[in-house]
């Protein structure tokens, strides 16, 4: 088979995701371990690199994902971006409606007590 096809651009971007993948784990394991030695006293270079292999490792594993799911399913990307927002924006209708409601009786709330006598300003207004 010639190099080329769908086949050798999965098997290179799996490939390069996993080398991404080593090297995240790599910086997570070097900053640990310089961290641990004493080797490195300064928390904020030790976070920093720590938080760039955390990354790293996430954007890798999301890079992996990709190559693998492509062309298992009938489904294309786009019809389930639409299932995922029509859903989505199912709730965020009930959730904006639910606090709709909830400000309409705050405002009512607050015209019905702002509309009470003050019984210490004028005691004989409440006999």
């Amino acid at each position: 088979m010639v190099c080329g096809g769908f086949t050798c651009s999965k098997n290179a971007l799996c490939s390069l995701n996993v080398v991404y993948m080593l090297v995240g784990l790599l910086l997570i394991g070097v900053a640990a371990w310089g961290k641990g030695f004493g080797i490195v006293s300064s928390i904020h270079i030790i976070g920093g690199v720590i938080a760039v292999g955390v990354f790293l490792l996430l954007i890798s594993i999301v890079g992996l994902i990709g190559p693998c799911k492509h062309g298992g399913e009938c489904f294309n990307c786009g019809d389930l971006m639409l299932q995922h927002a029509a859903e989505a924006l199912k709730i965020l209708g009930a959730v904006g409606l639910f606090f709709s409601f909830t400000e309409i009786l705050g405002v009512w709330l607050a015209a019905r007590y702002r509309n009470q006598k003050d019984p210490r300003a004028n005691p004989s207004a409440f006999l």
